[in-house]
């Protein structure tokens, strides 16, 4: 069963501005199902295919002749000399939509494209499924907390189940958990790992202890909504510092995790400027860390964090899917321990967010709030707490509780 992606929109749009479309991502986060399902007429090969890597390898001139665009090519980043190729067929074609490419290994692909490629490319990035993606709702405008967008967005709304939501967060977003009712979800998971660790991880980087990096990635997952701190890690982990930095470049441009970074300017000295790291699947934090059912997640000591981990992917998924890869996201922390989780910068404008993982939410949660009104250059503009509150209200003054049907 195929759910309608929201990037299907964007694709559509990018290929009548550009000679190719890059989609990247994760394994298995539904990127060759995406180009399958969304351009039926045009050919599909996958470099996965020994023979075909070979032709590519070695004869890429008599490999465009053999499949000549428009064509979706997986797996682009094991061939890197079609590139120069991809060049010169767009230059000398110059027409729009001719090359369909994805990948799953971004560093690869991103050396390879800024080499070849720049300015004849559009680059998206697909992630698990989003909560609009999982309950079928077309809208497509990236979150902020503003009352246009909250408008805009009630027009089609689906009131997501309580339960639903946790049982969401502990199988995560993978499209084949969604689509396949009889997918076991931690065998499922079990491969997952195996293979990314196998195959990309490999690829990447030399990792001579599969072991100790499986040990990095659960240490990770267990931190995932909190500042990160890669000395620990390394320490428990046993390896060196300049490793661990390695192996989370690997996580971070696999699409595994994703640091936040933190707001700070010369007017606020006291802000930390520590990245905070989040998984960007929810299901793969609770494998890796051990959880064995959605209830026991919900009601021990890490719902929190857990929960701000699914927001912000979320969040993160909302502008992904609308094509904008430079995210204009940050959070805000100072020595005194004020903390805002979220902060969406739009101009000059920055909108603060709390993320909580109960349903009565107090004034005193967004107290942190009127720092930004301190800090010199910058506009607070509307903000709010996310959290399991069932209906959208007015809050305080600009502010709102934001229940996750609007995310």
């Amino acid at each position: 069963m195929y759910i309608k992606r929201h990037l299907e929109d964007v694709i559509n749009k990018v290929s009548k501005m550009f000679g190719a479309t890059l989609l990247t991502g994760a394994r298995q986060v539904g990127k060759t199902t995406l180009l399958r399902e969304f351009l039926k007429d045009v050919q599909y090969i996958t470099l996965d295919d020994n023979i075909l890597l070979q032709s590519a390898t070695d004869e890429p001139m008599t490999f465009f002749k053999d499949f000549p665009p428009p064509i979706i090519i997986d797996e682009i980043q094991y061939a890197p000399t079609l590139f120069r190729y991809i060049k010169i067929i767009i230059d000398k074609e110059r027409e729009k939509g001719l090359f369909f490419l994805s990948g799953s290994q971004q560093f690869h692909l991103m050396k390879n494209i800024s080499e070849s490629l720049a300015g004849r490319v559009a680059i998206l990035n697909i992630l698990p499924l989003s909560l609009r993606e999982i309950n079928n709702i077309s809208f497509n405008r990236p979150f902020i907390p503003t009352k246009e967008y909250f408008d805009e967005h009630k027009k089609e709304i689906k009131n997501i189940n309580y339960d639903s939501v946790w049982n969401i967060i502990f199988n995560g977003s993978m499209p084949e958990l969604a689509a396949n009712q009889n997918m076991e979800r931690k065998i499922y998971y079990s491969s997952y790992v195996k293979t990314y660790i196998e195959r990309d991880v490999r690829d990447l980087t030399q990792v001579g202890d599969e072991l100790k990096f499986y040990k990095f990635m659960t240490i990770l997952a267990s931190m995932s909504g909190k500042l990160l701190n890669l000395s620990s890690i390394s320490r428990d982990v046993g390896i060196s510092q300049p490793t661990a930095n390695r192996w989370l470049s690997v996580l971070e441009s696999s699409n595994i995790v994703y640091l936040l970074q933190p707001y700070f300017n010369n007017a606020t000295k006291r802000a930390i400027k520590t990245p905070k790291l989040y998984f960007l699947d929810t299901g793969l934090v609770a494998y890796l860390t051990k959880w064995p059912t959605a209830d026991t997640l919900r009601l021990g000591a890490e719902a929190g964090p857990f929960f701000e981990t699914f927001i912000i992917s979320e969040i993160i998924k909302s502008y992904y899917n609308a094509g904008i890869t430079d995210l204009p996201l940050y959070f805000y922390r100072d020595k005194e321990q004020n903390e805002i989780d979220l902060l969406i910068q739009s101009g000059n404008c920055f909108h603060p967010i709390e993320i909580k993982k109960y349903s009565d939410p107090k004034k005193e949660d967004i107290k942190a709030f009127n720092i930004l009104d301190s800090i010199p250059e910058i506009k607070r503009g509307a903000g709010g707490i996310i959290c399991l509150y069932d209906n959208l209200l007015t809050f305080k003054d600009n502010d709102s509780i934001i229940p996750i049907d609007y995310i």
